[in-house]
């Protein structure tokens, strides 16, 4: 008999680094071993408060370029902090190898047993294994990547100058949010070797644009067939603005272009955790519930611990009625928790509905493997729309309405019964599909025969047109950008009628 197995690792609050260690090594067997957890090292750093907020700043990377932005979000959370009126979270994890886990100081042993189980195991499993951040991501080159990024800003900025390098960043910033790649790429990124590769890549030369000029015949046919050529030379549409920017701007220097790439590989690098919170936080939290009750039960963390993890366990679940008065939306810990147990029960005690949604994994009798293939295989939007069972939206009193701006009353169209449980589902499962949250801006021409006009076009969905104010802001960034007019018509997805157009002009001033 293992007389370990029956003693507490700790019996009150306090800890240190040796009791840190204990207990790392005592969750570590239960999630690679028995649970069979896939997991990059993992690193733990212990730190505090402020600490917190300066990772807050930057986005929680360990390493980045200095930017005033940074230093602005770093003032604004510690005073919400210092007033009370904002907490912190108790870890922070990185995506890299290894798994870089921040927990806080002010932690309790008990809390320092829960951050480890949810982020070193349950988030670095979450990581290293679901697709999209195999796909997008290069967990063993972003630390080095991340340090080539901060030298070569430092770099520019004592070349070029601490204004010129600003209002680089500044304008990429902006564009972040459509400087990112949305389908694969013929080979998985690099990172390290994209750091190797600046030293070799040069500018690139405007002299296409002369090139792909110079032959262009005269005449209305002729025109066609230039502008159907010139599209196929620059790669239109792209989605990717800042790609586009980077390999044409006619006016950027080399080293602004390598600005350009350095944000938009780092936006790229975020891409997939935009599409995975739900998932992500309940396979941690799922993670972390089953790891700190298998401690409980072998009797390695007191029953006062285990009420002290039930109760930040239980508010970290929480989900607001929509009459409460607290709704705002889903929880995605809530979410993403809820319907991850619901599959345990569906495949351990499945009822006759459950058989008959869910029959390839019903009565399967091994969750955890069930489990581990969906945190693999599938997002936010898919996960829902796959696993969200009847049994769970009867539970959450799930039901649709319709807010149609043209009527005058807002209707419930779907309730939690036998019509409404798929049309619920796909609607939810609709809410975190990146494609319909996030609005669809491409490049479409460029005139570069006349004045290099740089067209974009928004395609509108559900008739929800951009920001007046942000677009505005956005384009003139991106005209600073590149050299020239740029203008941005919305059309209507279905009829492709213009619903509005923006135009912006360069700044003189910015490129000096």
């Amino acid at each position: 008999m293992d007389l370990r197995a029956e003693t507490p690792l700790f019996t009150g609050s306090d800890w240190d680094f040796a009791l840190v260690n204990r207990i790392y090594e005592a969750i570590e067997p239960i999630a690679v071993d028995e649970m069979k957890l896939n997991v990059y090292p993992n690193q733990l750093e212990i730190i505090s408060s402020e600490q917190m907020l300066d990772a807050y700043s930057s986005v929680g990377m360990p390493l980045f370029y200095k930017h005033w932005s940074f230093g602005k979000q770093f003032v604004t959370n510690e005073m919400l902090y210092r007033k009370g009126l904002r907490g912190l979270a108790y870890e922070l994890v990185i995506n890299s190898n290894p798994c870089i886990s921040y927990i806080m100081q002010e932690n309790s042993a008990t809390m320092q047993a829960l951050v480890i189980a949810h982020a070193a195991f349950g988030h670095n499993h979450f990581f290293k294994n679901n697709y999209l951040f195999r796909q997008w991501t290069d967990a063993d080159g972003i630390l080095d990547y991340l340090e080539f990024a901060k030298r070569y800003i430092t770099l520019c900025e004592e070349r070029h100058g601490q204004l010129a390098v600003e209002r680089v960043l500044d304008a990429a910033h902006a564009l972040m949010n459509q400087g990112v790649h949305r389908y694969p790429r013929v080979r998985p990124r690099d990172l390290r070797r994209e750091a190797e590769r600046e030293a070799e890549r040069q500018a690139y030369r405007e002299s296409i644009y002369d090139d792909l000029w110079r032959t262009v015949p005269i005449g209305a046919k002729a025109t066609t067939i230039a502008r159907d050529e010139r599209l196929a030379v620059l790669g239109l549409p792209q989605e990717n603005i800042l790609y586009f920017l980077e390999k044409s701007g006619p006016q950027l220097a080399a080293w602004q272009r390598e600005i350009l790439r350095i944000v938009r590989l780092i936006a790229q690098y975020f891409y997939p955790q935009r599409q995975t919170k739900a998932m992500n936080e309940g396979a941690a939290t799922y993670v972390h519930y089953r790891i700190m009750t298998m401690l409980h039960e072998r009797g390695q963390i007191t029953n006062g611990a285990f009420l002290e993890f039930l109760q930040s366990h239980t508010g970290v679940v929480y989900q607001p009625t929509y009459d409460s008065g607290h709704f705002g939306s889903f929880n995605p810990y809530a979410l993403g928790f809820g319907i991850m147990t619901d599959v345990e029960r569906i495949c351990m005690d499945p009822t006759q509905e459950d058989r008959e949604w869910f029959g390839d994994i019903a009565g399967s009798g091994d969750p955890l493997e069930v489990l581990k293939d969906i945190w693999a295989n599938y997002r936010d939007e898919s996960f829902i729309s796959q696993f969200l069972s009847p049994r769970l939206i009867r539970q959450w009193r799930l039901f649709k309405i319709l807010d149609q701006e043209n009527d005058s009353e807002i209707r419930v169209d779907a309730i939690h019964d036998e019509r409404g449980y798929r049309r619920i589902r796909r609607t939810l499962a609709h809410e975190y599909d990146i494609g319909q949250q996030e609005p669809d801006i491409q490049v479409v021409d460029v005139d570069l025969a006349g004045d290099r006009l740089l067209m974009l076009e928004h395609v509108v969905l559900n008739g929800v047109l951009l920001d007046e104010g942000d677009t505005t802001m956005v384009l003139q960034n991106l005209a600073n950008l590149w050299g020239y007019e740029v203008a941005l018509s919305e059309v209507d997805a279905e009829n492709r009628n213009e619903l509005r157009s923006h135009q912006a002009q360069p700044q003189p001033e910015w490129m000096r």
